[in-house]
C-alpha cells in the first residue's frame, strides 16, 4: 500500500494503516535528504571549523527554503522537537511578562484545541492568575464566530485557533477569527496550531492572518522529533529553554540537523502533490464514509464533509465502545483510533466530542479513521468488511 515518493518501512504488507494523522511513514525524499547528515555531515551548526560550517550552510539552505514553503521569512522560522514544543512556545513565550495596567492579560483559545495548547493555556492560566477564555464551536466542529468576539476585548494577548482539528478534521476559519481579534483585542496575538493542515493546505494562504505557526515534521511525511514555529518579527517571543542563545535566542539547543533537513525535503514533496493526493484521498474517504453508513446501521459521521480536510473521517457507532472497536480492528489488521488516554492509560471521552455537546456515552463511541498518501482502495474495501464484522460482534 505504499503510494508514490512514499517509504514502505517495515510494515506488514497484510496490515492496513488509517492513522496518518497519529504519524505518518516517512517518505522517500525526506529519507534520501536525511542520510548524509546521519552519516558523512555530522558536523554541529554551532561550531566553527568545516564540518560546522558545512551544517550551517544546510540549516540556513533548509530554513530559506522552509519560510518560502511557508510564505515566511527565514527570520521567522524557529526550529523546535515538534507540534508539541511550538505549541508550548507560541502560547508561553508570547504571554510572558504580557501584564496590562488592569492586572495579567487574558487568553482566548477554542475549547476543541490540541492539548499542547489547551493544557498549556490552562496552565499558564493557573501558574499567573489570567484569565482563560474558551470559545465553544458547532455541531459542524467549527469555532462559533459570534462567541470569539464576544471573548475578545482589550485585556486579551492571545487568541489560539487551530486551523484543522486533529480529531475530526473540520477547518477553522483562520482569517475571519484573525479579523475578528484584531478588532476586539489588537494586541493580541493570533496563534493557529497547523500540525494537520500541512497534508491538505497551503499554509501560505490558509494562515495568513496569524501571527504564530506551528507544523510537526511527522505529520506530513517528515521523522518525528522536529517541528517549528514560524513567528512573525514583531512578536516579542520568549524562550522556554536557556543556553546557547540558538534561533536568535527564542530556542536552545543544538539543531537537529537531520530531522529539519528531512522535514524541509517532505514539506516539498507534500507542497508538489497536495492536490492531486487531496482529490485521490477524498475519493477514498468518501467512500469509506458511505460504506460505514450503509452497511452499519447506527453509524453517524461527525461534522460536515464540506468542513472537513480530505484525510480525516470520524465517526460515532451506536452502541459500541470505541476503545474496544480499536482492539478488534487492531487483531484483524487495521489500524485506526479512538478517544484520548490519560496518565493512567484508561480512555476518557474526547474533550472534542463534549465539546460539540455529545453526551459521554456517544462521546466513547468514536472512531477516527486518517487517511493518507499510501491508503488505497483496497485499504478501504478491506476496512469496511472488518468494521461491520467487528461492530456485529460487540453488539452481540
Amino acid at each position: 500500500m505504499t503510494g508514490p515518493g512514499q517509504s514502505s518501512g517495515d510494515r506488514a504488507s497484510d496490515r492496513v494503516y488509517l492513522d496518518h494523522a497519529a504519524t505518518t511513514p516517512m517518505c522517500a525524499a525526506a529519507v534520501e535528504a536525511m542520510l548524509p547528515y546521519l552519516v558523512d555531515d555530522f558536523g554541529n551548526p554551532s561550531g566553527a571549523h568545516e564540518e560546522s560550517r558545512r551544517a550551517r550552510r544546510a540549516l540556513e539552505d533548509a530554513r530559506d527554503h522552509l519560510a518560502a514553503l511557508l510564505g515566511a521569512r527565514p527570520g521567522e522560522v524557529v526550529f523546535t522537537s515538534g507540534g508539541t514544543e511550538a505549541d508550548n512556545l507560541a502560547v508561553t513565550g508570547t504571554m510572558a511578562g504580557e501584564d496590562t495596567g488592569d492586572g495579567p492579560a487574558a487568553l482566548v483559545c477554542s475549547a476543541i484545541e490540541h492539548h499542547a495548547v489547551l493544557a498549556t493555556c490552562e496552565a499558564l492560566a493557573i501558574r499567573s492568575g489570567r484569565d482563560l477564555r474558551l470559545v465553544g464551536v458547532g455541531k459542524d466542529g467549527v469555532i462559533d464566530l459570534d462567541g470569539l468576539a464576544r471573548a475578545c476585548s482589550e485585556e486579551v494577548g492571545l487568541v489560539s485557533v487551530m486551523t484543522v482539528n486533529n480529531e475530526i478534521g473540520t477547518i477553522q476559519p483562520v482569517g475571519e477569527v484573525a479579523d475578528i481579534v484584531r478588532n476586539g483585542s489588537p494586541r493580541a496575538v493570533v496563534h493557529t496550531d497547523a500540525v494537520q493542515a500541512v497534508p491538505w493546505m497551503d499554509l501560505a494562504s490558509a494562515t495568513g492572518g496569524a501571527d504564530a505557526v506551528s507544523i510537526s515534521g511527522h505529520k506530513f511525511g517528515g521523522p518525528k522529533g522536529v517541528g517549528a514555529l514560524v513567528v512573525k518579527d514583531r512578536v516579542p517571543l520568549r524562550p522556554l529553554f536557556h543556553g546557547g542563545g540558538h534561533e536568535r535566542e527564542r530556542r536552545s539547543g543544538t539543531h537537529n540537523l537531520p530531522g529539519i533537513v528531512a522535514m524541509v525535503a517532505a514539506l516539498e514533496w507534500t507542497s508538489v502533490h497536495r492536490e492531486v493526493t487531496g482529490r485521490r484521498v477524498e475519493q477514498l474517504r468518501d467512500r469509506l464514509a458511505d460504506g460505514l453508513i450503509g452497511s452499519v446501521a447506527g453509524t453517524v459521521e461527525t461534522g460536515e464533509r464540506r468542513c472537513r480536510v480530505p484525510g480525516i473521517l470520524h465517526v460515532r457507532f451506536a452502541g459500541v465502545a470505541g476503545e474496544a472497536l480499536v482492539v478488534l480492528l487492531d487483531e484483524a489488521g487495521i489500524a485506526v483510533s479512538a478517544g484520548a488516554a490519560c496518565a493512567s492509560g484508561a480512555v476518557e471521552p474526547s474533550h472534542v466530542l463534549s465539546a460539540l455537546g455529545f453526551g459521554a456515552e456517544e462521546a466513547s463511541s468514536g472512531i477516527r479513521f486518517s487517511l493518507g498518501p499510501t491508503s488505497t482502495e483496497a485499504d478501504v474495501e478491506r476496512t469496511l468488511v472488518a468494521v461491520a464484522g467487528a461492530v456485529d460482534r460487540l453488539r452481540d
